[in-house]
């Protein structure tokens, strides 16, 4: 049986901007391999495959083109957008529920990933890393599942930076978010700016990063003291991310819009 797949781009109300994601409605749970065939098929930064429960939830599991990842901001949402807006999905980073925004976006309850203090000698070998001079980087952290977390001292650096794709591999098996607090930059449209790199997931530069924005809004709020922000990712395509903190959940949310449905005719079996 053809199974349905679908092409949305997340963190935009616009098409060919954002993160596209694709979004695989299954009747059943299909085995490893076949899911990541298709995602590297499909060959965007994540596909969603998703999976009816008894009791309305579904199971989501999220795969690049190389491997599975715990989570995915952008994809949840396309899979939330794919169901009408709404859903509650069981996943390796727990129980995540997704429901429609006031703004006409959808607002995904995902975990914080909070971050902690490297030493000050990274920094310099992340500025060189990210191709800066050392001046431009303030700060580096750390998080879970591997995050790393650069600090910028501003959104020019941020848009400046230029990844030594191989280097930050060696430094991290998951992903660096580089970041720029600009919440007191009345020239700046949003709390943050950032890129997001990711070659250990296969990933050279991800466009819209909902899970970044799990370790960007606490961040945010432990230096500002407040807990609703706006996120701006700077890379090509470019997105935008709203960001509540919730003690220990983010409330990330964002708009999405659907470029493309179609089948696959490949069965999972």
């Amino acid at each position: 049986m053809p199974v349905p797949l679908t092409i949305v781009d997340s963190f935009t109300d616009q098409p060919f901007a954002g993160n596209p994601a694709g979004v695989c409605l299954l009747a059943e749970a299909a085995p490893d391999r076949w899911m990541q065939a298709v995602a590297a098929e499909v060959n965007l930064a994540e596909t969603a495959f998703l999976v009816p429960r008894p009791d309305g939830d579904h199971d989501l599991r999220w795969f690049t083109p190389t491997v599975e990842v715990p989570l995915c901001g952008h994809a949840t949402l396309a899979s939330a957008h794919v169901l009408g807006g709404s859903g509650r999905f069981h996943t390796r980073s727990g129980l995540l529920t997704c429901a429609p925004a006031g703004d006409g976006g959808i607002a995904m309850d995902l975990p914080a990933n909070p971050v902690t203090a490297g030493p000050d000698e990274e920094a310099p070998a992340w500025a060189a890393r990210l191709g800066l001079a050392a001046d431009r980087v303030a700060a580096v952290a750390h998080g879970g599942d591997d995050w790393v977390l650069v600090q910028a001292v501003d959104a020019a650096a941020v848009r400046a930076a230029v990844a030594d794709q191989a280097a930050i591999l060696a430094a991290t098996s998951h992903a660096v978010v580089v970041v720029a607090d600009t919440s007191a930059d009345p020239g700046e449209p949003a709390d943050s700016v950032c890129r997001v790199f990711a070659p250990g997931s296969g990933i050279a530069e991800d466009p819209v990063t909902g899970a970044a924005h799990c370790v960007v809004g606490p961040w945010l709020a432990a230096r500002t003291g407040r807990t609703r922000f706006v996120g701006h990712q700077a890379s090509r395509r470019g997105g935008t991310v709203g960001m509540e903190v919730r003690g220990d959940r983010v409330v990330v949310s964002g708009h999405a819009t659907t470029v493309s449905v179609g089948e696959l005719l490949v069965d999972p079996s």
